[in-house]
């Protein structure tokens, strides 16, 4: 059940807020109100948007162009949010980011010593992509190593009955806060969509009149989401839950103890 006064329940998230977002547009469709309301909102790019895979960026001439691409659209979109800065984890392709796991969680750190946020916020670990399941463990220790707290949010899923369920969570807690937009906040997260040029034909499925958030679940990141056939290995891009929570596994071996204070 949402919580009855959203302004009250998303303060945590309102003042020096750090976002991971796996990829550019993820902030503007998960987070595009709320990012709105932030007094001093961050947001750092976890991959370069760009996959290995052809068809993705065919038509821009090349991976690297496309990734180009995709980065000027991310800039011009968090300008209109009034994100005081955008950050970019170089080397990171899209569709990987669980076997970079190392290489974003150092500059993630770096990230996070030089803002020094008040809250973090995460895509939830959901198995819709797998860079949205690492973001949300890259987000929980870096969190954990500074004492903030971290929140989530949805983005995308696949039900039970094989259907992709957009911006809802897989399983509430009963601490989910939903907010709606003013007619400027819409407005604006409107025009945040359109930057994203690349991604018209995709972005609009996933236009929501609301977004949803929650503190970080307590998850399992050793093992998959749940047991089902997770999206990303519906849509057979070679990726599957048992490998993603092997690297997951890995990463945490070396992560066990949080970090102090600086």
């Amino acid at each position: 059940m949402a919580m009855n006064d959203p302004a009250a329940a998303l303060a945590p998230l309102l003042g020096r807020t750090l976002l991971l977002a796996p990829h550019p547009d993820d902030e503007a469709a998960g987070c595009g109100i709320l990012l709105q309301r932030m007094r001093e909102p961050t947001v750092a790019f976890l991959t370069d948007g760009a996959p290995h895979l052809r068809n993705f960026w065919a038509r821009h001439g090349s991976r690297l162009a496309y990734a180009a691409m995709r980065r000027r659209e991310a800039q011009a979109a968090a300008a209109l949010a009034g994100v005081v800065g955008a950050r970019f984890c170089d080397g990171v392709v899209d569709q990987e980011l669980f076997r970079s796991l190392e290489h974003a969680q150092r500059w993630l750190d770096a990230v996070v010593a030089e803002v020094r946020p008040q809250a973090l916020l995460v895509t939830a670990f959901e198995g819709g992509h797998p860079d949205h399941d690492a973001a949300s463990l890259l987000g929980f220790l870096a969190a954990r190593r500074v004492g903030a707290p971290v929140w989530e949010f949805p983005l995308y899923h696949r039900s039970t009955d094989g259907a992709l369920v957009n911006q809802a969570f897989r399983a509430l807690t009963g601490a989910e806060v939903v907010i709606q937009p003013t007619p400027e906040e819409w407005d604006k997260k409107l025009r945040m969509f359109g930057e994203y040029v690349s991604q018209r034909e995709v972005l609009h499925h996933f236009l929501a009149a609301t977004e949803s958030f929650r503190p970080l679940a307590a998850y399992d990141y050793t093992a998959p989401p749940h047991p089902g056939v997770l999206n990303y290995e519906a849509w057979r891009w070679g990726i599957t839950g048992s490998e993603v929570a092997a690297a997951f596994s890995a990463h945490l071996g070396g992560k066990a103890a949080p970090m102090e204070h600086a």
